[in-house]
């Protein structure tokens, strides 16, 4: 019958409805696009046994992925549709070649030093003011961000200004090495030479990451100084520290490519992302590890009893951060699209939507939860023991926060996830490159990969 009906309508009038009604479909669904790394967020579909039980009661688990409950939880918080386009990218470097050949996205997720570039050459919004406005409801980012990421973040500038309103941070971490310690000598690993050491060749791995290896090669290179008791003494230690491990003039470019070219030699692999299989595996001994993937490695290691370590050489290491920033490109003067890019940095910064993230990927975020005891909970539900030694994790949480754990996790995920406040004392963040430096940079990297490995 009502087939019957709807054929005694005018066509004209069909037409137009039918033009109106699509119009009005597409008016009322915002669309964000969103880019972040691959393996970058929860995906959904756990196992029932992935439950996590928190001693307050309560239970998470990634049921649906967490673009699928953004959207949701928008449209229950906002009343209005949101579909998110999201999309994955290998390296930050391959997000900015997408960005420079046209592709046209939202948010993306870059590190601190490409946000710092994109700063410098204007492509960011600013977050606005109610994002930063610690009353509203829904801000879980600006209400649970970690004190020490905070001052972090407000000290990093480019140009005076500072990343903390350009970037809102999602994970973070440092540099080491991921060990077998039936295979490596204790006092080989405290020092990064390790990867050069010959009593490893070829069970070694480095990573095939410009700025990650120029970093070591740094420490390497000024390995003296860095561990001379007159400079750890120093008054200007924090200063020098940065400085050395952000040199970039030509002099110490060409000494640090001998080092990673000799390192390369000595290497199993240049690689990016199977030094994690490697190391379960088996094939080597040693491998150059982001904090989060050296978590993964011990994790999927222990599932068939193999127990492997991480450690964070003496000399120094890499402090990194990965962020959340809008693009001019993107979203414009679009107040309603800004307002949902906002919302999306809030719904992933909820300290249950952390937990989820932290452990699905593997890696740390930058939220501590303020006033929410969420995190430290799933800590203590993760790491916690009756019995043990104290993890101050007070640094970061800005409150109390002694975690009683096991002594081997002094040395393995939890001191990977949240390392300990003398490893962030000889971090640095690197800085991004200009124009002459990073073609100083790029052309050793090319001169290192250019070698064949024996």
């Amino acid at each position: 019958m009502k087939t019957k009906k709807y054929l005694l309508v005018p066509l004209t009038l069909l037409l137009m409805g039918m033009l109106c009604g699509c119009g009005q479909e597409k008016e009322d669904e915002l669309v964000l696009r969103i880019a972040n790394c691959e393996e970058y967020i929860d995906e959904g579909d756990w196992a029932e046994d992935e439950l996590i039980e928190l001693s307050d009661g309560t239970e998470i688990i990634g049921e649906n992925s967490m673009i699928d409950d953004f959207e949701d939880w928008y449209y229950e918080t906002y009343g209005k549709k949101v579909r998110v386009e999201y999309s994955t990218y290998g390296t930050n470097e391959d997000l900015y070649n997408q960005l420079t050949l046209g592709s046209q996205f939202d948010l993306v997720c870059p590190s601190e030093y490409m946000i710092l570039k994109m700063m410098d050459e204007d492509m960011l919004l600013p977050y606005s003011s109610d994002f930063y406005d610690e009353s509203k409801e829904y801000n879980y980012y600006v209400k649970g961000l970690s004190p020490y990421i905070k001052d972090i973040f407000k000290e990093l500038s480019n140009e005076g200004e500072s990343i903390y309103h350009y970037g809102a941070g999602y994970m973070w971490g440092t540099m080491g090495i991921v060990y077998n310690p039936d295979a490596v000598d204790e006092n080989d690993l405290k020092h990064w030479s390790l990867l050069l050491n010959e009593d490893y060749v070829k069970q070694v791995t480095m990573k095939d990451s410009i700025r990650d290896s120029y970093i070591v090669g740094l420490c390497i290179l000024n390995e003296e100084k860095l561990m001379s008791e007159e400079f750890l003494n120093s008054s200007t230690y924090r200063e020098e520290l940065d400085q050395m491990l952000n040199a970039t003039d030509e002099e110490t470019v060409k000494k640090v490519e001998a080092i990673l070219t000799a390192m390369k030699e000595n290497a199993y692999s240049l690689e990016t992302d199977s030094g994690k299989a490697d190391m379960v595996s088996g094939k080597v001994v040693a491998n150059m590890q982001w904090s989060g993937d050296a978590v993964y490695s011990m994790d999927q290691a222990e599932e068939d009893d193999f127990y492997l370590e991480f450690f964070v050489p003496e000399e120094g290491s890499n402090l990194w951060f990965d962020g959340w920033a809008m693009l001019k490109d993107g979203i414009g003067s679009d107040s309603e699209k800004q307002q949902a890019a906002e919302a999306f940095v809030n719904f992933v910064s909820r300290p249950d939507n952390v937990i989820r993230n932290m452990y699905y990927i593997g890696y740390t975020s930058v939220i501590s939860g303020g006033e929410d005891n969420s995190i430290v909970d799933y800590l203590d539900y993760s790491y916690g023991e009756e019995e043990g030694v104290s993890y101050d994790l007070s640094y970061f949480f800005g409150k109390d926060a002694c975690l009683t754990t096991s002594e081997e996790q002094m040395h393995r995920q939890l001191y990977a996830a949240y390392p300990t406040k003398d490893v962030l004392d000889r971090s640095v963040v690197m800085n991004f490159f200009d124009t002459d430096e990073n073609q100083r940079i790029s052309e050793m990297w090319t001169n290192i990969r250019c070698f064949q490995f024996k």
